[in-house]
């Protein structure tokens, strides 16, 4: 605990990570600030109940820190942004134009991020839309305050440049804070619900059911702090060169491969195409759609079971664009590294894609088990608050990769990190 400390107070000492950590501090609290101040002309309790029933409302309340209850100016949150990505990450495998941008390097990317920018204005838009349609449903608009077309233009204009400053933010924490910029966004809304929804847990359940919550809660949050810094070393080997009279190479090292190399991106990707669909559905005047909007949405067992495909699917889809099992076994044979016993070029590559999809398949099913792990404990246990096992997931994650961050500031100015 020492250490700890010590090590937060060497993190403050440094000029440059001091000035980091105060900026992203201040990026959160706007995008904070901005979940309070609600749109113009909408009745608030009108909408109360949208967000308190448990549904796929209250679900995404939970992702944007309640700024959808208060219909605030960031009501949509980050998702319209996450659903670009999504789509985009696909479109690059399929597209051929795409694709090629992708193998250019950082300026193909950054086009890319253009695109996704630029998607994700539209899709805020579009929601931003169904959204006042939704509102009037529910009686949000009165014969004092009617829905007007200024009024209209208004709340969806407020929101659309809501989604479109909640992007800017997060880039901005990405560039000159600490940690993922969107993932940490995500992070704070969730955190920023946690004490409302303990205190219900408080006043509606037994000690001996808070003591249970609490004891699979630290279990849950120890088995992901485990998967997620577990890998398997595969041992290199460098030959020797000999340059004049000098003797290069032959030591020995290890690439590390981790069990969860996604992170907890398939968790949000998940959650995320799960909700629009569903909210999409809810919105529209169709009663046949609501219906099969509550029949499939969260807390329900078809939720379930596709969130669980969707975050295997996932897993395995951002670890492939994570590492090229044939890109890595060319840089080994390019710099002279081998693994002992396999040959160097096409077999190393597919050694390294065995093993990959060995590591990554356990990690999958772990991701998806602690996901659907709190819907069973909510049927069986009655917990108050949707605060389930994608929330924790994106809590642990998202601290433990701000933290590697931290600790590599630390450790490349000699340092002693967090991690042991």
């Amino acid at each position: 605990m020492n250490s700890m400390f010590q090590s937060l107070m060497n993190a403050w000492k440094l000029p440059d990570l001091r000035k980091r950590l105060l900026f992203t501090a201040a990026i959160i609290a706007i995008y904070r600030f901005g979940c309070y101040i609600p749109v113009p002309g909408v009745d608030l309790q009108a909408l109360k109940e949208l967000t308190t029933g448990g549904g796929v409302f209250a679900f995404m309340d939970l992702f944007v820190g309640g700024a959808l209850e208060r219909v605030a100016v960031f009501a949509l949150g980050i998702m319209p942004y996450i659903t670009a990505s999504i789509i985009f990450s696909l479109l690059t495998v399929v597209v051929p134009s795409l694709a090629a941008l992708a193998k250019e390097g950082e300026a193909g990317q950054k086009k890319i991020n253009q695109y996704t920018r630029y998607f994700t204005g539209i899709l805020g838009f579009i929601q931003s839309v169904f959204f006042v349609f939704l509102f009037r449903s529910q009686g949000a608009f009165t014969e004092q305050n009617p829905l007007t077309p200024l009024s209209f233009y208004l709340i969806v204009m407020t929101l659309t440049v809501g989604t479109i400053l909640i992007m800017w933010l997060g880039e901005l924490i990405t560039q000159r804070g600490i940690g993922n910029g969107m993932s940490l966004l995500i992070f704070a809304s969730i955190v920023s619900r946690l004490p409302g929804g303990l205190y219900k847990m408080f006043g509606t359940t037994s000690p001996l059911t808070w003591l249970l919550m609490l004891v699979i809660a630290l279990a849950v949050i120890a088995a992901i702090v485990l998967i997620q810094e577990g890998q398997r070393r595969i041992p290199i080997q460098y030959a020797k060169r000999v340059v004049g009279r000098r003797v290069y190479g032959g030591q020995s090292t290890y690439l590390p491969l981790r069990i969860n190399m996604a992170g907890v991106i398939p968790v949000i990707f998940a959650s995320s195409v799960l909700i629009l669909p569903v909210t999409l559905a809810q919105m529209t005047p169709w009663s046949w759609a609501k219906a099969l909007a509550g029949a499939i949405g969260p807390g329900t067992w078809w939720y379930l079971l596709v969130e669980v495909g969707l975050i295997i699917f996932f897993t395995f889809f951002y670890t492939a664009v994570q590492f090229n099992p044939l890109d890595q076994a060319d840089n080994l044979k390019k710099y002279g590294g081998f693994i002992p016993g396999i040959r160097p070029g096409r077999p190393t590559a597919q050694y390294l894609d065995r093993v990959l999809t060995r590591i990554t398949l356990p990690g999958a099913l772990f991701l998806a088990s602690i996901a659907a792990l709190p819907q069973v404990l909510i049927q069986g246990v009655g917990v108050p608050f949707y605060f389930g096992g994608t929330s924790i997931l994106i809590v642990v994650g998202v601290a433990l990769d701000t933290m590697k961050q931290m600790e590599a500031q630390l450790l490349m100015r000699h340092y002693e990190g967090f991690l042991k």
